[in-house]
């Protein structure tokens, strides 16, 4: 593995667009941030890929409040790039409800989608709150930007319960890591995978689940479980993957792996 300033130095430069300035024998160690040569990012399990990526966004610079990254979905540096990117991709361009995760780096994105016309629905952090949408048509431009912050939002949001949930054209999910066949690693709690299995399972048809993330946190190989969700679109501050043929997401809840606790944890789970 090459030093950590040097792949500091090379993510930088990328990330700021100066790659005429790397030098050619730099560009055949390093491929997006990532070490090429023989070396491979693969991980045995999804925490070790997890691990390995806060430890990474940390050393090289790149991560950004809320810190500690460890335990989160990392925020990250060109969080605004990528959200640019991915909501111009068709998928999301094309889409009127979007739902998006919560977390800090995808704010951008739920600023970019309000400012674009589309309604964005959230889950609040854990679930405990149930559901929040965001109509544009109602939110001032001067509080788009409050809107997107959790710690502001709550003027400008309104609950949804179950029955009353639109159908989702597209899922914006917060990632810790990624590989470039859509494979993803959340925060190690499952929400994600929670949440799209609610949808399924109040009977709305399978949708695309994208998402931005740092170059530093697509690595090539980690196991996933049958009821993960796959990504379609994967945006970075520096370029985007289009997955051929993202795997199916859960079919609808197993409630096998829930129990009291998590009802009452998370009462818009009664709503079922």
């Amino acid at each position: 593995m090459p030093p950590w300033w040097a792949r500091a130095t090379v993510a930088k430069w990328r990330e700021r667009g100066w790659t005429e300035v790397i030098p050619p024998s730099w560009t055949n160690v390093f491929e997006m941030g990532r070490c090429a040569g023989g070396t491979e990012m693969q991980f045995e399990t999804k925490q070790s890929a997890r691990e390995w990526v806060w430890d990474e966004l940390t050393e090289q610079g790149v991560a950004r409040f809320p810190f500690p990254v460890t335990g989160r979905i990392p925020n990250f540096s060109g969080a605004e790039e990528a959200a640019a990117r991915l909501v111009e991709h068709p998928l999301v361009a094309k889409a009127q409800v979007v739902k998006v995760n919560p977390d800090s780096p995808q704010r951008p994105v739920r600023e970019a989608l309000l400012r674009a016309g589309k309604t964005v629905v959230v889950p609040t952090p854990r679930l405990k709150a149930g559901f929040m949408a965001f109509d544009p048509a109602e939110i001032a431009d001067d509080d788009i930007r409050d809107a997107t912050m959790i710690s502001r939002w709550k003027p400008h949001a309104r609950k949804v319960a179950l029955d009353e949930m639109p159908d989702i054209d597209v899922i914006v999910t917060g990632c810790v890591a990624v590989t470039e066949d859509g494979k993803r690693a959340g925060k190690g709690h499952g929400y994600s995978d929670l949440e799209y299995a609610i949808l399924r399972e109040l009977g709305q048809p399978p949708v695309p689940v994208v998402t931005t993330v740092h170059d530093v946190q697509v690595v090539d190989e980690f196991p996933v479980e049958d009821h993960d969700v796959h990504l379609s679109v994967i945006a970075t501050p520096t370029r985007l993957w289009e997955v051929a043929s993202p795997g199916e997401g859960p079919e609808g809840l197993d409630w096998e792996l829930l129990d009291e606790g998590d009802v009452e944890a998370m009462p818009v789970l009664g709503e079922l």
